[in-house]
């Protein structure tokens, strides 16, 4: 009690502490913003300035040029909808069997996909990377993945398969559709519906907040991904995304403006990410509370 006093007492100090706290996370992002305007040499220079003298443009320009952008942007979409859609799919599916089919190990199968979320996500780029290399019938191997130049590891499935079923995203929507009544699904049963019917007209109707947060949680992680990425460009540069891309080519870029112009590039990449989010940041926030109550 004397704490809650204590707050209504001194509203002020909340307020500046939030005001504060919000201005210190903004600071790189207006940076970043404020960098992409300046002109040659004016980076990285001393005494530092934070607004541009020389502001101008063309350092847009320049990155849709020079680094390319337009393929990346691309690929990045590619990517990052299949993985989102992908990810949606298998974890309504695998959540729905878990938490309302009643099958023999299905507590076991349950506590092994908890096991892989305890899992480095580095310890699996080796696996995966061999998967990709000898996978059946692509890139010229044979029937046992065999004999060929690559498997799928120059093709751009391989920046999706890795990342199409996530452990926590069958561990959420599980957890949210134990909250579906029984009853209710049981009494369609009587009625003659199948499990698809049940699973698509009755269950996955009611996770649209839930599965708005995992699909936002999934797009943000895979639109920036970038280690898994960075390997498989090194077998096909064709494969580069935005984060790859940058980072990569601004080697290229001539020194005296090689940030502002990258600085436009991160700009550009880091749009769709905070428009969706903007979008969508109310059922996100409605998703987590209801995944926090069940």
């Amino acid at each position: 009690m004397a704490h809650r006093d204590r707050g209504h007492r001194f509203p002020w100090l909340s307020y500046t502490l939030v005001v504060i706290g919000g201005v210190l996370m903004a600071l790189p992002f207006l940076d970043m913003i404020s960098s992409s305007f300046k002109g040659r040499g004016e980076s990285g220079i001393l005494p530092y300035h934070f607004l541009p003298h020389d502001f101008t443009w063309s350092n847009y320009a320049a990155a849709f040029d020079q680094l390319q952008l337009g393929r990346l942007f691309l690929n990045s979409v590619i990517v990052t909808l299949s993985v989102t859609a992908g990810v949606l799919a298998t974890s309504a599916m695998g959540g729905y069997a878990l938490a309302k089919l009643r099958f023999r190990g299905r507590e076991v199968i349950f506590r092994f996909i908890l096991a892989t979320m305890m899992l480095p996500p580095f310890l699996l780029l080796i696996p995966d990377f061999i998967i990709m290399l000898n996978w059946p019938l692509a890139g010229g191997n044979d029937i046992f993945g065999q004999g060929g130049d690559g498997g799928l590891t120059t093709s751009i499935f391989s920046l999706m398969l890795p990342f199409l079923v996530s452990g926590f995203g069958i561990f959420l929507m599980r957890q949210f559709m134990l909250g579906v009544p029984d009853e209710m699904l049981e009494a369609a049963r009587i009625d003659g519906a199948g499990e698809w019917r049940l699973f698509y007209s009755i269950v996955l109707p009611q996770t649209g907040p839930v599965a708005i947060t995992l699909g936002l949680v999934t797009f943000v992680g895979q639109w920036n991904e970038y280690i898994w990425t960075s390997l498989m460009a090194s077998t096909n540069p064709d494969l580069m995304t935005l984060p790859v891309g940058i980072q990569l080519l601004q080697s290229f870029i001539d020194p005296n403006r090689t940030t502002p112009i990258v600085m436009a590039g991160i700009i550009i990449s880091t749009l769709p990410v905070l428009i969706i989010f903007l979008l969508f940041q109310k059922y996100y926030v409605r998703g987590v509370m209801l995944s926090g109550m069940k």
